[in-house]
C-alpha cells in the first residue's frame, strides 16, 4: 500500500474517533471503497461505563444519644434496566428512530398491540438508509422506550414485547 494512502487512512480513522467523541457515540462502522478489490473496513468503538441508577430513599434519622450505634446506611435499589428484560428489542445499529412509515401515518405499533414474529416495529435511519426493525418473537407490546425522531445507539432498548 502506498504511503500516501496509508496516511489518508490514518487521518480518516482519527477523524472517525473524533466524530465518535464529539457526538457521544459508542460505536461507528464504515466501509471505504477504493476500487473493485480494494476497500477499508473500520470499526471504531469505545467502552462506556453506565452510571448506576438508584431510587433514593429517605435518610435514616440521626441518632439521638451519643452512645447509640451509628445509623445504618439507607438501602439503595437499582432501577430496572429495560435492556436486561427477556422481551427487550434492542437496536442493531446507531441511528434515528421513526415509529411510523411517514409523517402523519399511524405508528407501526402501540402499547398493548399484539405482534407476530416478523412484524415491523419501527424504522431506524442510518446513513440515509431506512432499516425496518422486525419483531423477533410474537407477543404484546408492553413498553415503547424510544420517541419518534430520537437517536439510538447500538444495543439501546427500543421496546419490550411479552
Amino acid at each position: 500500500m502506498p504511503q500516501k494512502k496509508h496516511d489518508d487512512d490514518v487521518a480518516f480513522i482519527k477523524a472517525l474517533a473524533q466524530l465518535l467523541n464529539d457526538n457521544d457515540l459508542t460505536e461507528l462502522q464504515v466501509k471505504r471503497e477504493y476500487g473493485e478489490d480494494d476497500s477499508l473496513n473500520v470499526r471504531v468503538s469505545r467502552r462506556v461505563e453506565a452510571a448506576p441508577q438508584y431510587i433514593a430513599q429517605a435518610p435514616s434519622p440521626a441518632p439521638t444519644a451519643p452512645s447509640a450505634a451509628p445509623a445504618a446506611a439507607p438501602a439503595l435499589e437499582t432501577a430496572e434496566d429495560p435492556a436486561s428484560h427477556p422481551g427487550a428489542v434492542t437496536s442493531p445499529m446507531v441511528g434515528t428512530v421513526y415509529t411510523q412509515a411517514e409523517p402523519g401515518a399511524p405508528n407501526f405499533v402501540s402499547v398493548g398491540d399484539k405482534v407476530s414474529e416478523g412484524d415491523t416495529l419501527l424504522i431506524i435511519e442510518a446513513m440515509k438508509t431506512m432499516n425496518h426493525i422486525h419483531a423477533t418473537r410474537g407477543g404484546t407490546v408492553k413498553r415503547i422506550l424510544v420517541e419518534d425522531g430520537g437517536a439510538v445507539e447500538f444495543g439501546s432498548p427500543l421496546m419490550i414485547i411479552e
